[in-house]
């Protein structure tokens, strides 16, 4: 008996979703199954008051390939944006990322020159190290101060461990700009969805059978007989029942709040970086897509935790330990002929958006190979 699908796509995040819009296009016969209540992964997008909230966080869309910017933008329209964080040191602000601005708003230096020497001094007594930890990286890089006052207390919010329990290579290359330049990202192409993302994965899954609130692995047996092939874009070990142990996450808990003034803080993030605020960022939704006028303005709060079963797993933690064991998913994976695992949770990696685009289309051609 023939299945029912050549696909079923486990997950409606970007790379389900573009992976699903693309084999709809071959004719093939898709499903996607979602988890949750929802469509769109950690990219959704809620409009509210007017104005379009990243339920899951603030994403910007960047990439230096041509090819990727056109493809989104034939599927939605982007508009232009340019993300500069602010980080908020007690009640201190810098811009990020590191250049000339926050080096005179640290130091008081006026040129490149300046700024130079300073960070000479600030390495100085790191400079022969071989960094063994996330600390000692940092110090190797950026020196002391620029480590105490915009790194340490974020970096351990973010990853709930101390830095010199962090490895190195997490914060291998830090972007040092000898220019004022605030724009964070280096990508020739940045922006974001003129209708939010919720309404660019809709566009992606439109005239595709989707499913919500449906859990794959509950009724796996069930759905595999189902199709040809899966498309499985959820935790790569929960798929193999954890047998080589759990992988490690971290998750994020999100307070909004609504707001009758026309604006908070005045721009779209901004980075609480001192350990006794117990937040990472506070996020001002409108003025990713400006709408002068509304009175009304969106926050949301991020605070890091630690991910337990029935939480949403957002970012790996890529150590060693984690790496060991997931090399080991990653072979058994390739023994499956019937399973392709994809995205941030099937492939256990940290990817961009843009990355995650790429990785779908480069899946899809090989599966018309």
């Amino acid at each position: 008996m023939s299945a029912e699908y050549d696909y079923i796509v486990v997950g409606s995040g970007l790379f389900g979703s573009v992976f699903a819009h693309e084999m709809k296009k071959r004719e093939k016969r898709v499903l996607v199954l979602e988890k949750r209540a929802h469509v769109g992964g950690n990219i959704r997008t809620e409009r509210k008051e007017g104005i379009d909230v990243h339920v899951y966080g603030p994403h910007i869309f960047h990439t230096d390939k041509r090819e990727i910017w056109d493809y989104v933008n034939d599927i939605a329209r982007f508009r232009p944006f340019t993300y500069s964080p602010i980080a908020n040191y007690q009640g201190s602000f810098y811009n990020l990322p590191f250049n000339m601005y926050t080096f005179y708003q640290m130091w008081g230096v006026r040129t490149p020159e300046a700024a130079t020497e300073k960070l000479a001094e600030q390495r100085a007594g790191y400079a022969g190290i071989n960094p063994k930890n996330l600390e000692e990286q940092a110090l190797k890089l950026v020196g002391r101060d620029i480590y105490e006052i915009l790194i340490k207390g974020y970096t351990e919010k973010q990853w709930g461990k101390q830095c010199t329990e962090l490895p190195p290579f997490i914060i291998q290359r830090l972007p040092v700009r000898l220019r004022f330049d605030n724009n964070y990202f280096s990508d020739m192409y940045q922006g974001i969805p003129m209708e939010g993302y919720t309404n660019f994965i809709e566009k992606l899954l439109d005239g595709i059978e989707v499913l919500v609130n449906l859990d794959f692995i509950a009724q796996r047996d069930e759905w595999k007989s189902k199709a040809k092939r899966i498309v499985f874009t959820g935790r790569i070990d929960e798929y193999f029942d954890e047998c080589f142990g759990a992988l490690e996450y971290r998750s994020l808990r999100f307070e909004e709040e609504v707001l009758e003034k026309e604006s908070y803080q005045g721009i779209p993030v901004m980075n609480f970086t001192s350990v006794d605020i117990p937040y990472t960022r506070i996020t001002e939704h409108k003025h990713f897509l400006p709408k002068y006028g509304n009175p009304f303005t969106i926050i949301s709060r991020e605070y890091p935790q630690s991910w337990m079963r029935g939480v949403e797993p957002y970012y790996p933690v890529n150590d060693e330990k984690n790496e060991t064991i997931c090399s080991k998913y990653l072979e058994k994976a390739k023994t499956l002929t019937n399973v392709l695992f994809g995205g941030r949770l099937g492939t256990y990696r940290y990817f961009n958006m843009d990355q995650v685009i790429e990785q779908a289309l480069e899946a899809v051609q090989r599966e018309l190979a």
